[in-house]
């Protein structure tokens, strides 16, 4: 820990003082990419000083983040409006959040080449926890822009085999021209997570003094787990390339005869039509191993390919091609939307664990006979086809809308239907610019091949699910001048998939609802700043989808500058979250299974900490958990896996000037 303060410490010495009256060096503009047809989303870079803090602590994700604890390890976000769906290969829903991907990735257009730098540790010799992360772009001209990034994360964790260490980096580009654009970006990523399986005894946590025989004081490094030499590896990677090419003609405007010696005709490329082609591929490989058939025995209940430890690998890839046309929104005055049509072709593969023992054949003492009477493939491809079309209005202060729909017509998603779509306005209110938008999506879509057909050593299915439906309604209001944001919706889901108390997947045979309300509401008097955000939301079916009711983040700090130059914010948040029953967590397939055993919640997780910002360097100082033992000592995010005690952390951000 020394060492890494001292180096902190030669860090802003170096680059606080030519940092300090420099000016900021911010993006000409960023964008997110939208899929399926490449459109752009406005999106900012983070050199903002308030709550750069939070990247260090693992409730940073959410306001109810249920996770095995560690920084960079899995979690389930238990605000349902929040959450993303399931995907292909399930293996990357719990690892979401850490994973590079179209969703997350922002190309920045520059006029000064930009590289920001941040790195973030905290804890001692045994539970250290260090992250790095850099983010570079730059223009060769007005036009092109080349683009990396990297992540690397390795924390011990505060608990016993729980050390997580994962790496994602990439590189992108863009052109923008008058006629040719191009989105292009490759991200690849490892990510290996030690299993610890919980602790043993949640009493170490809750009541040490009854398993230690009147010693309170016990070090979380010395409380066993129930697992200690088994892991999960995802690593993979993804290249897309949107390709457009416009058709227009050049509008040439004559000289102006109001500016003196203007005699220059100016050209603009009107597009009135594009042609879009998008590639999109995906790469995804998982290992969860065990060396120890002994803990083996007592974690699982059933054992199918091997007794002597497990080594399960399954793989998948997917090859995307979108193919459309667009008439472009804006190039007439009649023309006062845009509109397109498309095709999707994907071939997706799948190559799971191989049970070599041939069906009806005595298998070894100590395995379990297999489930079915059909063998389970070990590989399989689907060819998947879709039509789609999209409205969309991006321009205008009173009116902005977008609507995309698609339908399958072969393989799999033949009549898969999913619409989606926003519509927003914005007007004036007593000098205050108010902001409303509507929300709505629709989708009747088949289950992934892999909640339907799965092999491992431990766990083995074969479901016939029926088609998920989902509708959700709502929309959300802001009020800039009262630091007020409003958000509430509904949502019905027919023949839902979770996770049952047998960490099976099985399908709802009727129908959840789940009512949402979020309130965002910053107060601020002078230099002193509390900011909230408070989440009610119910589930009509807590069996098949358990949620935390409420709850809440509320930030208390004093922000202020120092000298003039030096800006500062001082203060201590606090996450909470009513009791429920919490999810528990399955190492072997990396999912998160409902149980009505333990509650977890009721429960405030505070930070204390001092952000600040001098010129273009960002950082800060936390005590994260600063009230463990001052409100109780029931701190579990999941049942048997509590969070992390109290620790001192600090980081670093600079945003160089290249």
């Amino acid at each position: 820990m020394k060492h890494k303060i001292t180096l902190l410490a030669v860090l802003l010495a170096v680059v606080l003082p030519s940092f300090a009256k420099s000016p900021e060096i911010a993006p000409s503009y960023a964008w997110k990419m939208l899929p399926p047809l490449g459109l752009h989303e406005p999106a900012t870079i983070d050199t903002l000083l308030c709550n750069y803090y939070l990247k260090s602590v693992p409730s940073d994700v959410s306001l109810a983040w249920a996770s095995t604890g560690n920084l960079g390890s899995q979690g389930i976000n238990m605000i349902f409006f929040d959450r993303p769906g399931m995907s292909d290969f399930f293996f990357h829903d719990a690892l979401a959040h850490w994973l590079p991907e179209l969703g997350n990735h922002t190309f920045y257009n520059t006029r000064i080449p930009m590289t920001l730098l941040s790195y973030n540790f905290g804890g001692g010799r045994d539970n250290s926890q260090d992250r790095l992360t850099g983010v570079f772009s730059g223009n060769v001209n007005k036009k092109l822009q080349i683009g990396a990034n990297i992540d690397y994360l390795y924390s011990k964790g505060s608990y016993n085999n729980q050390a997580d260490k994962n790496l994602a980096w990439g590189l992108s580009g863009s052109y923008m021209g008058d006629r040719y654009e191009l989105q292009a970006f490759y991200n690849h990523y490892n990510l290996l997570n030690k299993e610890n399986g919980g602790i043993t005894d949640d009493l170490y946590i809750t009541d040490p003094e009854l398993l230690q025989g009147g010693n309170a004081s016990i070090s979380p490094k010395t409380i066993p787990t129930r697992l200690t030499a088994a892991h999960n590896r995802i690593k993979g990677q993804e290249l897309l390339i949107n390709n457009r090419y416009k058709v227009g003609y050049w509008q040439v405007t004559p000289p102006n005869d109001t500016v003196p010696d203007d005699t220059i005709e100016h050209r603009e490329y009107i597009p009135v039509s594009s042609f879009i082609w998008t590639l999109d591929y995906r790469k995804a490989h998982h290992m969860f191993l065990n060396q120890s058939p002994q803990e083996a025995r007592e974690f699982w209940r059933n054992t199918y390919l091997r007794d002597d430890g497990t080594n399960d690998v399954t793989s998948y890839w997917s090859l995307k091609n979108t193919v459309g046309v667009s008439l472009l929104e804006g190039f007439h005055k009649y023309a006062k939307f845009g509109i397109a049509a498309y095709l999707t072709h994907e071939i997706r593969r799948y190559n799971q664990a191989v049970d070599s023992i041939p069906l009806g054949a005595d298998r070894p003492e100590g395995l379990t006979p297999y489930p079915f009477d059909v063998k389970l493939a070990p590989k399989a491809t689907e060819n998947l086809l879709w039509a789609g079309a999209q409205l969309t209005k991006q321009s205008g202060s009173l009116l902005r809308y977008d609507v995309t729909g698609r339908i399958g017509f072969a393989g799999p998603v033949a009549g898969d239907i999913h619409v989606s779509g926003n519509v927003s306005t914005r007007f004036k209110v007593f000098d205050d610019s108010v902001t409303i938008n509507a929300y709505g999506n629709f989708s009747n879509e088949e289950a992934p091949y892999l909640m339907k057909n799965f092999v491992s050593n431990h766990f083995i299915w074969h479901n016939d699910f029926g088609k998920i439906r989902r509708l959700r309604l709502g929309g959300w209001l802001t009020l800039p001048h009262t630091g007020t944001y409003i958000n509430a919706g509904v949502e019905n889901i027919q023949n839902m998939i979770y996770f049952g108390e047998n960490c099976m997947p099985v399908q709802n045979g009727g129908s959840v609802q789940v009512v949402s309300m979020t309130l965002k509401q910053d107060f601020k008097v002078g230099m002193l700043h509390w900011d909230n955000r408070l989440t009610f939301q119910t589930s009509s079916d807590d069996r098949v989808l358990p949620l935390p009711k409420f709850a809440v983040y509320s930030n208390l700090y004093l922000l202020f500058k120092v000298a003039r130059v030096l800006h500062v914010q001082f203060g201590v948040d606090c996450d909470y979250y009513t009791k429920y029953y919490a999810p528990d967590y399955q190492p072997a397939t990396t999912t998160f299974y409902n149980q009505r055993e333990i509650k977890c919640g009721n429960y405030p997780f505070m930070n204390a900490y001092a952000n600040m910002k001098l010129g273009k360097a960002r950082f800060y100082v936390m005590f994260s958990h600063v009230n463990q033992g001052l409100c109780g000592n029931n701190y579990f995010a999941m049942p048997h896996y509590p969070m992390n005690p109290r620790r001192f952390q600090l980081g670093v951000s600079v945003d160089f000037a290249n």
